[in-house]
């Protein structure tokens, strides 16, 4: 039995703790505000297999200008922010073409393929279940001809295993009346799933982990504690902490420590936001992605959430008014005949890469570091399966899954 610490409470970091103390080890889980406190609240909820296709797609560079200029547009900047985000953003633009969309497609179907399977395992006897559901997740297009400007990643993505089926507007509003007439084509999105309240189930499987002897101090990270190759623990508001083994997954608050662990990793916290109408007098029966607003509407427990936009202003910025007037606007334009008790507002960080991978393996400069973190988008989706990849990696188990492309060490000083 080993003592490991897992720092950070996000479902990358609490499928780890559960996973290790599964194998017999003796976990502290530590974050600054507690389990679910970040993106693994506000996410959309969906455990989306599919989501194998990043952000920075072929042709995305001539759209950028119009889109910063569009009130109407998902990608928001802050200005002050846009001199820090400039060199970020111009390693991230580079990666918007066919060859990185078909190495990300196949790395990434590696970790997502089977992610209601993996969440259901972490969930197993923990009191989570209840919040997982099979469902399909549907992507609707306005007109044929979105569809068919999509089309190249519906082909990425049947050429990597993904199983889907293609709609007309009868067909899906029979489906699921309260989209009646809203979409010409939609595609439906098999062996996907769906967190009915991602925040309660994460805080769930925490309080699992902690009832089985886990501990979990709230509390922030101040340093680390060294000795030649080994990283004897972290130093915190609450004192010194030790351990045999560390395991970072701090999600959008990796970036300074990734920079004491030896690592210079192009790196930004990418703003997200949603709204939730709360005790709607209607509901959809499954989560789809609006093409044409690059949001996602997810019927949870007791609300229906709209999730997106990308806005890059930094980690300690106060909320801005665009992104929710435009999922207001979004919601009021899909939803008109729709009543609810109230909107919810929520801001949100999520860890993003140049290349838009994770960063999932050990840390060259110790013996004893793991990381994972950086999954942009498909945090929860990723997460059941990153925790256990960790926790076998510690017992250095052999892992099913090329790691290469996750390995953390390509960014090393």
């Amino acid at each position: 039995m080993a003592k490991v610490i897992v720092a950070g409470a996000g479902i990358n970091g609490v499928s780890s703790a559960v996973w290790l103390q599964r194998a017999g080890h003796d976990v502290i889980l530590v974050d600054r505000a507690g389990p679910a406190s970040g993106t693994s609240y506000g996410n959309a909820g969906v455990l989306a297999a599919g989501s194998i296709i990043p952000i920075t797609t072929p042709g995305l560079l001539a759209k950028i200008p119009k889109m910063l200029f569009n009130s109407n547009a998902p990608l928001f900047v802050r200005w002050g922010y846009l001199p820090k985000a400039i060199p970020f953003l111009s390693r991230y633009l580079s990666h918007a073409n066919l060859d990185h969309v078909k190495l990300y497609a196949k790395t990434m179907t590696q970790l997502l393929y089977d992610s209601v399977d993996q969440h259901r395992a972490l969930a197993e006897g923990t009191g989570a279940e209840k919040y997982i559901t099979n469902d399909d997740y549907y992507f609707g297009y306005d007109t044929m001809a979105a569809f068919k400007s999509d089309e190249f990643a519906w082909n990425i993505r049947k050429q990597n295993g993904q199983d889907f089926k293609v709609l007309n507007q009868k067909e899906f509003g029979q489906l699921d009346p309260i989209y009646k007439d809203k979409f010409d084509v939609v595609v439906a999105n098999k062996n996907h799933g769906k967190i009915s309240d991602p925040g309660a189930y994460i805080k769930k499987l925490a309080s699992y982990f902690e009832a089985k002897g886990g501990v979990i101090l709230q509390s922030n990270i101040t340093g680390l504690i060294e000795n030649e190759r080994s990283l004897l623990g972290l130093k915190t508001d609450d004192g010194d902490i030790f351990s045999d083994h560390v395991v970072f997954t701090l999600g959008p608050w990796s970036g300074d420590i990734s920079k004491k662990l030896g690592l210079v990793i192009p790196f930004e916290s990418e703003r997200g936001y949603h709204i939730e109408l709360v005790n709607p007098s209607s509901m959809p029966k499954a989560p789809i992605m609006v093409a044409s607003g690059k949001f996602v509407v997810t019927p949870m427990d007791g609300r229906i959430r709209m999730a997106g936009v990308v806005e890059f202003g930094g980690l300690d910025a106060l909320a801005s008014k665009a992104p929710i007037e435009l999922l207001k606007a979004n919601a009021k334009k899909l939803f008109p005949d729709i009543r609810y008790d109230r909107i919810d507002e929520w801001l949100g960080h999520r860890p993003t890469t140049a290349n838009s991978l994770p960063l999932i393996g050990r840390v060259n400069k110790y013996d004893n570091v793991l990381t994972g973190f950086g999954h942009q988008h498909v945090g929860l989706t990723g997460g059941a399966k990153t925790g256990r990849i960790l926790a076998s990696l510690i017992d250095k188990q052999k892992i099913n899954i090329d790691l290469s492309e996750f390995d953390p060490n390509r960014y090393s000083r």
